[in-house]
């Protein structure tokens, strides 16, 4: 078969299907944003980490793949939906015909990407980590009323500017955030994505990077 591309997935029917419902899942369970521009965005990042940090153009296009995908496994619920989207990928996959060495790292990607229980287990996962913890912003918050956010929410609805920049050169990726701190304390965002932030390390230190984040114009890692 031609090698598998980000744009064949995005054209299988159950992806967009499944993706769409997925994020339906998850505003009823009152969860921020997860659906398509959530994933483009992750796919997008993810490419763009590994070209910037020595990988090849075939790693990074799996790497958009496993980005895309990651989160199909909401439309279970919300818990344990990083195994469900491993396995849900795997059939679609090999559905388009992909190789089964391919389909196996893209589901270990997928199957880790979660600050609970993941793990950096390859190079498609820290690229998906770091792609996915650190698409923060108010844009993701649907719920209408700011009385009853809970604290996902707030920290997400704070953040005005979210920015991540890849330095290729400098082996530095570096999450830059400007929070209304009226509305979400600077520890806050600690208190809630610490565990993000640990695991973005870790994703940065496997690819031979360096993870900041800087918020305010603050360096804080």
């Amino acid at each position: 078969m031609e090698r598998l591309t980000l744009e064949m997935v995005k054209e299988h029917p159950q992806v967009k299907v499944l993706i769409q419902k997925a994020n339906d899942t998850l505003g009823v369970l009152g969860f921020t944003e997860h659906g398509f521009r959530h994933c483009s965005l992750v796919a997008g990042t993810a490419r763009k980490l590994l070209l910037e940090l020595d990988g090849s153009a075939e790693e990074a296009e799996k790497a958009a793949i496993a980005g895309y995908l990651h989160d199909i496994g909401n439309i279970m619920g919300r818990r344990e939906h990083d195994t469900a989207g491993a396995l849900i990928a795997m059939h679609i996959l090999l559905d388009l015909g992909a190789p089964l060495e391919e389909i196996a790292d893209i589901a270990a990607a997928i199957g880790n990407h979660d600050e609970q229980e993941g793990q950096v287990v390859n190079r498609l996962a820290a690229a998906l980590i770091l792609a996915d913890k650190t698409d923060v912003h108010r844009s993701r918050v649907r719920n209408p009323d700011f009385a009853t956010f809970d604290s996902h929410d707030r920290v997400n609805y704070a953040v005005k500017e979210s920015n991540l920049k890849i330095d290729g050169k400098t082996k530095t990726v570096t999450l830059s955030l400007q929070i209304d701190t009226s509305i979400c304390r600077v520890m806050e965002y600690f208190e809630i994505f610490l565990n993000r932030m640990v695991l973005c390390r870790r994703a940065a230190s496997y690819l031979g990077a360096r993870f900041t984040l800087v918020i305010n114009d603050t360096q804080l890692l």
